[in-house]
């Protein structure tokens, strides 16, 4: 059993930084693969950016490459999505999750174990 608990999502201007934290509980977090996503009111949840747990690989998708980063620290059971060059397009509820299968995977459908999600709002 995984349990997931997200923060660092505020308010902050276009241009502007945010880092997410995804804290989980479990001693085998560093085997799952961890996915972020996102849903902006009256759309889907859409995925945002994805690593393994061995921190080697991880994809993007394609609204956020070269904006935003995933990184890992198992030691600490964390997960870290670092957006920078925030636009109002990113304004949306974002959400970890996790799944066991040891690979990258965009389908939400594939993720066991979610967090409650935080908000981020960027202003124009």
């Amino acid at each position: 059993q995984v349990q997931l608990v997200e923060s660092g999502g505020g308010l902050v201007q276009a241009g502007g930084s945010l880092r997410l934290s995804c804290a989980a509980s479990g001693r085998t977090f560093s085997r799952y693969t961890v996915g972020w996503f996102r849903q902006a009111p009256g759309k889907e949840r859409e995925f945002v950016a994805g690593i393994t747990w061995s921190n080697s690989n991880t994809n993007y998708a394609g609204s956020v490459k070269g904006r935003f980063t995933a990184s890992r620290d198992n030691a600490k059971n964390t997960v870290y999505l670092q957006m920078n060059s925030l636009k109002p397009e990113d304004s949306a509820v974002y959400y970890c999750a996790a799944n066991p299968l040891l690979r990258l995977s965009t389908n939400a459908a594939e993720y066991n174990y979610w967090g409650q999600g935080t908000q981020v709002t960027v202003s124009s």
